[in-house]
């Protein structure tokens, strides 16, 4: 971090965003108004919680080029183990080859005072990894009138934004400067809590149709397109429960990925056709290519199975692979090579491209999957095609935050694929 320009603050544990927050000190200025009013706090409390909802899993966030008028309120409350300050881009921490450390790079409000978005984005992410995220503070383009009617009525006592980006706007210069908008949320659509309707009207708006695009401002998730280099090593998990027939073609149609080493764990779920049998046959048949371990789940059913099987892996990358091969173990070169170009960091599989042969998925449940996939895409933000695919791909340290996150929301799911899609997304 360069020292003539460091204004970093020593890093600390934030506090979560609370309505109940008392204000224990005056507050020098705001984005939204040069001294900020009481009531205004409140609307900085809702945008903390929607950065927080990201941060509280992050290793640290970093607030980048503060505005001459931001006080440092927003900061405050955003919930993250720890917070510091940067003046510029340039003195942001060298981060590059971090691979398991997570940072979120807050911009508030930034893109609206900037006459070179492309330029500021670009010199962010010289300093950033593959898990940096950019987390903006947007206005609303669409309520530009009323910032510069409350600009003109005094009750705004810092310069007027010069830039109102569009959403379509944003998407493409954050393309030209090697980002990809990955999350759009808007907030703060009523600026009092009003005895707990305020409160009430900010949580479901973002899921009105149209009306959900007039909060006052966005924050807006850009992960950074960058190529990991080298081939980190994979644990395949199989959940596997009368599959006797199918074992040996898990190994026999594993792909080559370059070289990079492959753990093969099978997870056996009380089988009643000679499955665990099979499995210690085709260990031992198959140990000079991979490195096999072998499970009996402790408890009942494929969740169970799959927390079993991933508590136990050692690859960086972790990944699961249905025994009843309904999604070909030769495609996961392709789920591989998805995660180190920097397609994604969650890669989910999808059998409802192309036909399925037999009974592979019942009319019924072919359904009850596109409604699924449809409410969780509305519900998450996220497209996603097919929200029960077994096949999934991650990194280990992020899996680390996916039993954080369970943990506080609350341990339901009896299919395991949503507590897995909710926390990636």
């Amino acid at each position: 971090m360069g020292s003539s320009t460091d204004t970093s603050r020593p890093e600390t544990s934030s506090a979560p965003p609370d309505d109940t927050d008392a204000v224990s000190a005056p507050v020098r200025g705001g984005l939204f108004f040069g001294t900020s009013p009481h009531w205004s706090h409140y609307l900085y409390r809702v945008i903390a919680a929607e950065v927080s909802s990201a941060t509280k899993y992050y290793d640290r966030v970093i607030q980048c080029e503060p505005l001459p008028h931001d006080s440092g309120y927003l900061l405050d409350r955003i919930d993250c183990p720890q917070s510091q300050v940067v003046s510029a881009p340039e003195d942001l921490p060298e981060s590059s080859a971090e691979t398991e450390e997570r940072t979120s790079i807050l911009l508030n409000g930034n893109l609206n005072y900037s006459l070179d978005i492309h330029d500021l984005l670009a010199r962010i992410r010289t300093r950033g990894s593959r898990a940096t995220r950019i987390h903006a503070v947007v206005y609303n383009p669409y309520l530009r009138v009323l910032y510069a009617l409350a600009t003109r009525l005094g009750l705004r006592r810092c310069a007027p934004p010069t830039t109102f980006v569009t959403r379509v706007g944003l998407d493409s210069t954050a393309r030209g400067a090697g980002y990809e908008v990955v999350r759009h949320r808007s907030c703060g659509y009523f600026p009092f809590r009003f005895l707990g309707l305020g409160s009430l009207i900010n949580r479901i708006m973002p899921a009105v149709p149209l009306l959900r695009w007039f909060g006052a401002v966005s924050v807006v998730t850009l992960k950074p397109h960058i190529r990991t280099e080298h081939r980190p090593s994979i644990s395949v998990l199989v959940p596997a429960r009368n599959e006797r027939g199918n074992i040996e073609g898990v190994l026999e149609r594993m792909p080559d990925l370059g070289g990079a080493r492959i753990e093969v764990i099978f997870v056996e779920g009380n089988s009643e056709d000679g499955t665990w049998e099979e499995i210690q046959r085709v260990r031992e048949k198959w140990s000079d290519r991979f490195s096999i371990l072998a499970l009996r789940q402790p408890g009942t059913g494929k969740n169970d199975a799959v927390r079993f099987g991933l508590s136990r892996a050692r690859g960086e990358l972790l990944a699961i692979l249905d025994a009843d091969l309904t999604m070909p173990p030769e495609m996961l070169h392709r789920f591989y090579e998805a995660w180190r170009e920097g397609a994604g960091d969650f890669v989910n599989g999808s059998r409802l491209v192309y036909p399925m042969e037999g009974e592979a998925m019942r009319p019924l449940n072919h359904l009850a999957n596109i409604f699924f996939a449809k409410a969780l895409s509305r519900v998450l933000g996220v497209r996603i095609g097919d929200s029960l695919c077994g096949t999934k791909l991650f990194s280990r340290a992020d899996y680390r935050r996916i039993v954080s996150w369970r943990e506080d929301f609350g341990d339901f799911d009896p299919f395991g694929d949503f507590e897995l899609l909710f926390p990636a997304a």
